[in-house]
This record gives C-alpha cells, structure tokens and sequence, in this order.
C-alpha cells in the first residue's frame, strides 16, 4: 500500500508536481480559522474570549479566532451539526441527548460544575412543589439542562410532560414570560434565573444540585479527526482561563458584568453560590452524573428504550485531548 507521501515525493521526484506542491499541501491541512461559543453559562469562555488566548495561542499559525454566542447547549449543538462552530458549551446531558439522536459530536472537557437551573415561579403564585405543576404552563427550553432537570423532577413526582402544558422559549424568553406572567412557572438557567430572584422576587421552588449535569465543552467528530493537534491546544488554553478565574474572581466577575450588564448580587450568586470550576476532565463522577440523567430520561420515555444509553455515553466521551488533569 503506497502511503500519500510516498506517492506525493515519487511525483515531485518525477517532476510531475512542482517542488512548493508539499509546502502548500500541508499549509491547507491547517484551517484558516477556528469556531469557539461563548455562552453566559460557561464563564470560562467569556474569560477566554476577554483576554484573546486563543488568538494569541493560534497567531503564529495564520488561524483567525471567531466567536459566536450560544444561548443554550440546543443552540450549541445546533451550531455544531450545522458547521457553524468547531467547539461549543452544553450541559452533559443536552450532549448525551444530541449524540442519541445522531449529531456526531464529542464531549471533550469540563468547564464548570454548575447549580445552573432549577423550577422558578414569581412571588405572588401558590406553587410550591413540583406537584403543583399540574396543569400549569411551564416555559422551557427543549434539549438543554433545565429540561432534561424538568422530566427528572416530574419524573421524581410520579408525573411526565403531559401532566404540564409546555411552552417552548429560549431562556432568557423564558425569565420574561415568567415574570410577565404568561407562564406559571420556569426551567430556569443561570444568570437570568438569578437575575429573576433578586430583581423580580422570584422563588427557586425545587432545586437538586445533584440533578445539574456537567457543563461540559464538545466538538465535532469532523474537527478532532482533522485537527487533533488542534484540539489539544485550544483546550490546553482553554485550561489556563479556567485556571485564571480560579485565581481572579474579581477579575472574572468583571469580564460577567461587562457582558451580561447585571449588577455583581447577582454575579454573586451565580459564579461564587452556584459555580465550581475545580473540574476539567471527564472523568467517572462526570460520566456517572451524565448516565443517571440519560437513564432518568429513558424511564421517562424521552430517550427510546431500545436505546443502550452507557454503549452511546462512551461514544459521546473522548478524553484524549485534556493534556493535565
């Protein structure tokens, strides 16, 4: 079997190929750029995108950096079936779900172990637990973490979705249909979840910590296979945002405030209460929260019970591109 280099210097030798035909193959099996998300619910990567690593990291390579927000992991994975972006922020559940049903992706890192969502109602209404969710509307945002966290909640008071009417809205929609009251109550997610406690009164009625999955980063099956150098580096810069916010709170609350325009209580809540940043790698805490989401879902009737969730948890996870644990 001729190997592709062999064939290549064999024609060079031939004079069949000019001498700069190597040079320039190899300079196209870079990209010309890299595609990164940056989400309110992944702090890293605002951290990430405020100091420019990653261009400073790519620079010497001639690869441009290109952001684009995700406003929750369905539009992260959104953006990843469609090419738009090579890297993207999901919780790791929302990833687990994608990968089911078909999106070639894997889950590469964690940047945070979030309390990230939980069931909101406002101040004036008389929910108080998940059971006095029947026949309510409740706004959520369809393959993301706080829906996933409510059919488990259901699920854990003998109740599923058709015990619930439904509305579907993108997070930050979903705070403003809560608080105007076209909605009973919330899946909510972090910052406009804290953001509707302190400025709106709104009551957090059911949390379970235990019930958040990871937020875990992912990339295309496509970009690792091309590019697995690739991968190592931008996680390997990604690590040392990561790193910096554990040393700079006051700094990564200000690159969160510059952003998302909330006053610092409400910073507060989310990234000193409600965010752990200790974690990077995927390892079997993060694969076993991941599973008991999947399995969760599947006696929910969400995931199709012919589906072996652990057989596509170890397709979805990829570890060979965190350099340092």
């Amino acid at each position: 079997m001729l190997s592709r280099r062999g064939l290549l210097a064999g024609a060079v030798g031939a004079g069949l190929v000019p001498l700069g035909f190597g040079r320039a193959a190899r300079a196209a099996d870079k990209p010309s750029q890299i595609r990164v998300d940056w989400a309110t619910y992944n702090p890293v990567s605002m951290v990430l995108k405020d100091q420019g690593l990653l261009e400073k990291e790519f620079a010497k390579d001639g690869i441009r950096i290109v952001w684009v927000q995700s406003l929750g992991s369905n539009k992260a994975l959104e953006y990843l079936n469609a090419g738009s972006i090579d890297f993207g922020s999901t919780a790791g559940s929302a990833a687990l779900l994608g990968r089911i049903n078909g999106d070639p992706i894997k889950s590469i890192y964690v940047y945070s172990k979030p309390e990230w969502t939980a069931l909101v109602t406002r101040k004036d209404t008389a929910i108080n637990k998940i059971e006095d969710l029947r026949g309510k509307r409740v706004a959520v945002t369809r393959g993301t973490d706080p829906h996933i966290f409510l059919v488990r909640a259901l699920l854990s008071a003998g109740m599923t979705e058709k015990d619930i009417s439904e509305v579907l809205l993108q997070h930050p929609d979903g705070k403003t249909a809560l608080i105007r009251g076209d909605v009973d109550a919330w899946a909510g997610l972090d910052p406009m979840m804290a953001a509707a406690q302190v400025q709106d009164g709104a009551r957090l009625f059911y949390r379970n910590k235990e019930a958040n999955t990871y937020g875990i980063l992912n990339s295309s099956e496509d970009f690792l296979s091309k590019y697995p150098d690739l991968a190592k580096r931008v996680l390997a810069v990604y690590d040392q945002a990561r790193k910096y916010c554990l040393g700079h709170y006051d700094d990564e609350k200000r690159v969160f405030i510059d952003v998302t325009k909330l006053p610092g209580d409400v910073v507060d809540i989310q990234l000193k209460e409600r965010t752990d940043l200790t974690n990077n790698r995927i390892g079997p805490a993060q694969r076993d929260t991941i599973l008991q989401a999947g399995l969760a879902l599947q006696q929910a009737g969400v995931i199709a019970a012919n589906v072996d969730v652990k057989q596509k948890l170890d397709e979805l996870i990829d570890g060979r591109f965190v350099t340092g644990a």
